[in-house]
């Protein structure tokens, strides 16, 4: 018997541990959230944009212990096919770096003429630098619980494609003889083999890592008919797919929703595509699909739903900007998504940490919202509105999950959608509502917490025969969460 024993603990411990050394993948129990390192998990953070790699002068490890200072554990890149010129859109811009500063995946050649700084690109060499620097960044990532998602491509504008080392300038190859609206599709055999080359070379050099998501390309349809985009993305999926065919590991695919539902770029049905990626609240520019209406468009295809992208802070919100940047997040998971990135300007090279008060705000409220989120038993949860009868006022949003009569989250905010649905405008004001929700018989925990805190600012445990129950929410100037719970006999 104890011979037995021992068996059968050393299987369970065999199994968790290879549990724990598997890339983040689908929650078997609920394929809407994800398992990584054995725990059931939901990815929150507010991440830099996107440069930390290609621009020499970031400090990536004193960004991570930022973000895990307060428990954020997602962040995203963009590897150096794309990248923008200097202070594009905001001072300080990551994803612009120095021309000295900057590092991508090919090699420089003995010829000068690159349009940026120094020599040209020679696209049959890798720079091994930049891949010490790439598996150095998810390294450190995975040592504080981070993952990684790997953009490869995001639509090429007017004044970053001439400065691409795809563009046939700057590589001597002479690759990439196109203006920039036709850089991502298919009418460039040579320059669709190259980014096939940099897709499957990235591909193959983070393998052996569990915190890693690759995204196929962000915005793809900014300037070119989806007609002409979805075929580019379709093959970059099949790109993917085919090099992790030879490989050890199987890593999660995301891409984003643009263009109609069911169009050239929807790959929620696909099933190589992991994860269905929006950005913005309720939709972007060339049809981009927005986090709130993906949640309420896509999740049948019971994956997780990816907000990667809001405004970017601060300087593309309105009115109290934390408060805009609080509402988006605590609407979008509390309705279901999995994974959460607010785009934050205040990291910088001279402010890795973004040390700002209003950051720390922000930081605040997002640890405030995954301690909320993650006080569940989430994997039961499903978005449900039903139980809400009534008393959700005209002009305020309201989102829920629920695993009926056992736990219920709830979350409602005052706000106002920006004239182009990309985010919010907080409308602060002195609110008190009365809420009818429909539970079962039952005695109930219900918890009313400030998302701005996390701070439980009224608690009660009821004993309910069930049907409709009225519930007043206590003062609240903009937002405020529900938590009810279930109490056992135990209990």
């Amino acid at each position: 018997m104890l011979k037995r024993i021992r068996i059968l603990v050393f299987v369970l411990a065999l199994w968790v541990a290879r549990s724990n050394a598997e890339p983040i993948k689908l929650h078997p129990a609920n394929p809407h959230y994800y398992l990584f390192k054995g725990q059931p998990t939901i990815l929150i953070t507010s991440a830099e944009h996107y440069g930390a790699v290609i621009n020499k002068d970031f400090d990536y490890v004193t960004y991570f212990e930022a973000l895990k200072s307060y428990g954020l554990n997602y962040t995203r890149i963009y590897p150096g096919a794309m990248f923008e010129p200097m202070g594009k859109f905001i001072k300080e811009n990551p994803l612009g770096p120095k021309p000295a500063s900057l590092i991508v995946p090919w090699a420089r050649s003995s010829m000068p003429g690159y349009l940026y700084c120094g020599n040209k690109f020679d696209l049959d060499r890798w720079d091994p630098e930049y891949f010490e620097r790439l598996k150095d960044f998810v390294a450190r990532a995975a040592e504080r619980d981070i993952v990684v998602e790997i953009c490869f491509f995001n639509s090429q504008y007017s004044d970053s494609w001439p400065i691409s080392p795809l563009y046939y300038e700057n590589n001597i190859q002479e690759v990439g003889k196109c203006d920039f609206e036709d850089a991502q599709t298919l009418k460039h055999p040579d320059l669709v083999r190259r980014e096939a080359d940099y897709v499957r070379k990235i591909t193959q050099e983070v393998n052996s890592f569990d915190n890693v998501i690759l995204e196929i390309c962000d915005e793809p349809s900014l300037f070119i008919p989806h007609a002409e985009a979805g075929p580019w993305v379709g093959h970059f999926v099949e790109v993917i797919k085919n090099t992790e065919d030879t490989l050890p590991k199987r890593h999660l695919v995301a891409q984003e929703v643009e263009g109609p539902v069911g169009g050239p770029i929807d790959f929620s049905g696909n099933p190589n595509v992991s994860i269905v990626v929006a950005q913005y609240v309720w939709e972007g520019g060339s049809e981009q699909l927005g986090g709130m209406r993906a949640l309420d468009l896509e999740y049948g295809h019971n994956k997780p739903i990816e907000f990667n992208e809001t405004a970017w802070y601060p300087v593309w919100y309105k009115g109290d900007k934390v408060a805009a940047s609080r509402v988006e997040a605590w609407e979008f998971i509390v309705g279901g998504g999995a994974s959460f990135n607010h785009l934050n300007g205040r990291y910088t090279v001279r402010d890795p940490a973004g040390k700002t008060p209003d950051n720390a705000q922000i930081l605040g409220t997002l640890r405030s919202l995954k301690n909320f989120i993650c006080s569940f038993d989430f994997l039961k949860m499903h978005p449900d509105k039903s139980f809400i009868v009534s008393g959700v006022p005209a002009g305020a949003y309201c989102r829920s999950i629920s695993q009926p009569g056992q736990q219920y989250a709830l979350y409602e905010h005052h706000s106002r959608l920006e004239e182009r649905n990309h985010y919010y405008i907080a409308r602060p004001g002195n609110y008190t509502e009365k809420l009818v929700l429909d539970l079962p018989a039952g005695t109930y925990r219900q918890e009313w917490l400030d998302p701005a805190s996390g701070s439980v600012v009224h608690m009660e445990t009821l004993t309910h025969k069930g049907g409709n129950r009225s519930f007043t929410t206590p003062p609240h100037s903009v937002d405020i969460a529900l938590r009810i719970k279930r109490i056992s006999e135990r209990d």
